[in-house]
């Protein structure tokens, strides 16, 4: 099906330099010929003399390809002229007019089945399509298309945000086929969505049963649930009195936190002493700037109150809290995180690293607080760990080390295969909407409708343009029929 996609027989000149060629019976029209365009004045407020409605806005468009009344919308209040004239109704088309990303601009969503009370909000367009000029469903698609988004973002207006002017909205050129073949053009993409997004969906649970399958080989290993060196359990075991690591070999330690390390807890400096210049230490204020071992700093602090050394494993004890990363260099650290030292002669850094990692959920059964979960320093400091003598440390860490590099590797492989999809989908549309190639016979041979499945909210990473795409990468995963539904 994918493969044999071919070329319309005869095509002409667009006109529109980022078109390019269109099949030879096709139409270009602006947007304002095919579609009734209104700038919503709706905002959040809630004023006593206006209507109860609730608001579809900026990010419910920008998450969701599909807007219905089963999605949850912010209570606000509006007008009666507003309500009359912003009301969403079954096939409306809705783009994003306003952004601080120039690329956020005209991304499209469809109005599915909509109650009475639910209004177009601010920061958003409504396109009400003429039904005998163009399919609600086909606008969708074709605003997604790469060679429409263009215009938009090149029509975007501002330094630090963005917007769409209505008569920017107005002036885009769009391909207009026949009505019978806007149809067939909807019938082969959504039939197509759906299983790219199938397999996508199979590829984020292998994913996450290999971050599960992760996790439990180092609980084990680090829990002396196994003997690494032999992969088989230890001789004799003892309770070790804490409730996240049961049962430990009999010979093995455990030994709180204070007892074992050197604790740092993070201070935030005065806010004046802080700032994006890269004067002073890097400074991390939480885990907000946490990468997946080594954090990325934003700021920098002229003179930190708290500074972690080289090689530290930092701790977030702020929600949410038990997360960690390892210093790669000094950092001031705010009140978000507590930088925890090794004691050398007692414990392996990398040992301890993996085994903070295992007792995230211990870690957090400790946190208190009304507004947001944190854990002070007494908690990090009476958290137990266990103490296995260093060459069983060692043999340990180079025990995981090995395993969780494959399985890194695996997972950095999938997520290279969903980009790649994700790519295919964005290349797949732009081609089929602006003629690059006939899916009218194929389109003839597919179910009037995808098989049917629950509703999914698709966020905009799955639909986000890519550079450049990997047609056989994709078609390869499309091809594989282990994939479950």
């Amino acid at each position: 099906m994918i493969t044999n996609l071919k070329p319309y027989p005869a095509y002409k000149d667009s006109g529109v330099s980022w078109l390019g060629e269109v099949p030879a019976h096709w139409e270009l029209r602006r947007l304002r010929c095919i579609a009734e365009m209104r700038v919503s004045s709706v905002d959040k407020h809630t004023k006593e003399d206006e209507q109860p409605v609730r608001l579809c806005n900026y990010t419910d468009v920008y998450k969701n390809e599909r807007i219905s009344s089963a999605m949850v919308f912010m209570q606000a209040t509006a007008t009666k002229d507003e309500i009359e004239r912003f009301r969403l109704k079954r096939g409306d088309v809705l783009i994003t007019k306003d952004s601080e990303q120039w690329n956020d601009i005209g991304v499209p969503a469809l109005v599915d089945d909509i109650d009475e009370d639910i209004v177009c909000g601010y920061h958003l367009a409504l396109l009400r399509p003429f039904a005998e000029m163009v399919t609600s469903a086909y606008l969708l698609r074709a605003l997604q298309s790469t060679a429409v988004a263009y215009q938009f973002h090149i029509s975007a207006n501002g330094i630090t945000r963005y917007g769409l002017s209505l008569d920017a909205i107005k002036s885009v050129w769009l391909p207009l086929p026949p009505l019978p073949e806007q149809t067939a053009i909807v019938r082969f993409l959504d039939y197509m969505d759906w299983r790219i997004r199938r397999v996508i969906r199979a590829r984020k649970k292998r994913i996450s049963l290999l971050e599960e399958y992760k996790q439990a080989l180092i609980h084990q290993a680090v829990t002396g649930k196994i003997d690494v060196r032999t992969c088989e359990p230890y001789p004799a075991y003892k309770p070790s009195g804490v409730e996240w690591l049961g049962q430990v070999p009999e010979h093995w330690e455990v030994r709180r936190l204070k007892n074992a390390t050197h604790l740092i807890m993070g201070q935030s400096p005065p806010s004046d002493d802080c700032s994006t210049e890269p004067i002073g230490l890097p400074f991390l204020q939480g885990c907000a700037e946490f990468g997946h071992v080594h954090p990325h700093a934003k700021q920098f602090c002229r003179r930190p109150v708290k500074v972690s050394p080289v090689g530290a494993i930092l701790v977030s004890v702020r929600a949410p809290v038990g997360r960690i990363n390892v210093a790669d260099q000094e950092y001031g650290i705010g009140r978000g995180l507590c930088a925890v030292v090794p004691v050398e002669s007692l414990l392996d850094k990398t040992f301890v690293r993996y085994t903070l990692s295992a007792s995230v959920d211990g870690l957090a059964m400790s946190s208190t607080g009304s507004t947001y979960d944190a854990v002070s320093v007494s908690d990090i400091g009476n958290h137990c760990l266990p103490l296995p003598p260093l060459p069983e440390q060692t043999a340990i860490v180079e025990y995981l080390d090995a395993q969780t590099a494959k399985i890194d590797a695996a997972i950095s492989a999938t997520r290279r295969e969903i980009e790649l999809l994700r790519e295919y989908r964005t290349r797949l549309i732009a081609d089929v909407v602006t003629g690059k190639v006939d899916v009218r016979e194929v389109a003839a041979q597919l179910p009037e409708e995808p098989p049917e499945e629950e509703a999914e909210l698709m966020d905009t990473e799955e639909i986000a343009e890519a550079e450049a795409a990997d047609d056989d990468a994709a078609a390869e995963a499309l091809s594989e029929e282990e994939v479950e539904p």
